[in-house]
């Protein structure tokens, strides 16, 4: 089947909290090992949202192709059913052409959902809507309240903001009578032979200053104009794109609600968090090998990641 490792080389990853450095570090590992990259991420398969993702530069892609980069609309949902299908056929394409795929991101999630070729429960588009229409009266976080009473477990494990994925528990507890936490037990499981990663380690210190220096940086190089435009077209309020960190916070600035220090700051503490997630669940992968940045820097830490990735 599509994307599983049965009679192939396990696939590759470089994977790593946000603002970590993994971008710039997988183009050169990719060069050396003559792979393609697959994005592993929830945010950059949105057209239209580049700076704010930090998508992967022009010249980053010119080096390297690039594949599962603005393949949604902000307008539409965008499931991990639907990623799992774009990346299964990506990975088939880039292997008939003799190539190797370096699965490269943050989102555990996907890489999870890829790698190791897991299900994932049924969606059904009126029960969506019908919790859709209920965040507007209870709100996002009201919402989480009622996940909080029907599973504790799933809802430990969701950001309360997070629309989104509140609203993805609730409605896989409508549809199939289960809780959505149930459906997490195979991920608990991490088969041999499917997967060799190695992952950027950072302290938390510097993880937490590189995020608000990038954060800044990104509102300087057209952060709020991208917003702006965005919000232009209707996507200020709960749709799937618009809970991507910072967007949200930038949007209620353009509509007075924040004034933009604060925004950033938010933006930052949202960051923070998702950094921490990111870290706990990647650590829970012992096919996961950790490289701190050596005193030689990032040419020195790449090196290190293709001997290992070569196996």
């Amino acid at each position: 089947m599509s994307g599983r490792t049965n009679g192939i080389e396990p696939l590759l990853a470089i994977v790593g909290p946000t603002a970590s450095g993994k971008s710039d570090v997988a183009v050169e590992v990719a060069r050396t090992l003559e792979a393609e990259i697959v994005s592993v991420d929830s945010a950059t398969v949105y057209r239209g949202m580049d700076v704010g993702t930090a998508k992967p530069t022009r010249e980053q892609r010119a080096a390297v192709p690039h594949h599962l980069l603005d393949v949604a609309e902000p307008s539409e949902p965008f499931t991990v059913a639907r990623y799992q299908q774009l990346a299964r056929e990506a990975i088939d394409d880039v292997r008939g052409r003799g190539r190797r795929v370096l699965l490269v991101g943050g989102s555990g999630l996907y890489l999870r959902a890829v790698a190791d070729d897991l299900a994932f429960p049924p969606t059904d588009p009126s029960v969506r809507s019908s919790l859709e229409r209920e965040v507007v009266t209870v709100g996002g976080r009201g919402l989480h309240r009622r996940l909080q009473e029907l599973d504790p477990v799933a809802a430990g494990r969701i950001e309360p903001d997070n629309v989104r994925r509140t609203v993805r528990a609730l409605e896989v507890a409508e549809i199939t009578g289960r809780p959505f936490s149930s459906f997490a037990e195979a991920w608990d499981r991490y088969p041999n032979g499917r997967l060799r990663a190695a992952a950027v380690s950072i302290s938390r210190p510097v993880l937490a200053e590189r995020i608000e220096r990038r954060v800044r940086a990104q509102v300087e190089a057209g952060f709020l104009d991208e917003v702006r435009a965005l919000v232009e077209r209707g996507l200020s309020g709960w749709l799937t794109a618009s809970q991507v960190i910072g967007y949200a916070e930038l949007a209620r600035h353009l509509h007075g609600e924040l004034d933009l220090q604060d925004a950033i700051a938010r933006t930052c503490k949202r960051t923070r968090a998702l950094a921490r997630r990111q870290l706990a669940w990647f650590r829970r992968d012992p096919r996961i090998r950790w490289f701190e940045t050596p005193a030689a820097g990032a040419p020195a830490r790449a090196a290190e990641m293709t001997e290992h990735l070569r196996g």
